[in-house]
């Protein structure tokens, strides 16, 4: 019998296992909602819409947070960005980026911290809509 080339050895087949089936940390982000104004079922659906974006895309939501009275240097944005700060944060969830400030200047300024930080900012969609579906829209905006 004859011995087989190099090029015709057979190597050992290695199977790898699925990707969901090893212990592979997800992408940790955390979830921010302005609550100023809307009613409390309304900010339980809101943070529904985060959680189930993230279980769409594999995400591990490390904590939620939901800034009440919208002032500039309110208590949730800043632990929020104390939190997007640490070196394991992927990135920040939002409905739309409407839901960083109550004024397109403090959500621009906000946008800018998110990102200065070098975390992901993710929103569900791109503009507020009347009408509430299913999330189906995601938008990054690179750092």
């Amino acid at each position: 019998m004859r011995k087989p080339r190099p090029s015709e050895q057979r190597k050992p087949l290695v199977v790898e296992s699925l990707t969901e089936q090893r212990l592979v940390p997800s992408p940790s982000v955390y979830g921010n909602i302005q609550a100023a104004g809307i009613s409390p079922a309304r900010c339980a659906a809101l943070t529904s819409a985060i959680t189930a974006f993230c279980e769409m895309r594999e995400l591990q939501l490390a904590g939620m947070f939901t800034d009440r009275d919208g002032a500039e240097q309110s208590a949730a944005f800043v632990g929020l960005l104390d939190m997007l700060a640490l070196p394991a944060t992927y990135g920040l969830v939002v409905p739309t980026l409407n839901h960083l400030g109550p004024r397109p200047a403090l959500v621009a300024a906000r946008a800018r911290e998110v990102q200065a930080i070098g975390v992901r900012l993710l929103t569900i969609r791109t503009t507020p809509v009347r009408h509430r579906s299913p999330c189906t829209t995601a938008t990054v905006y690179p750092t």
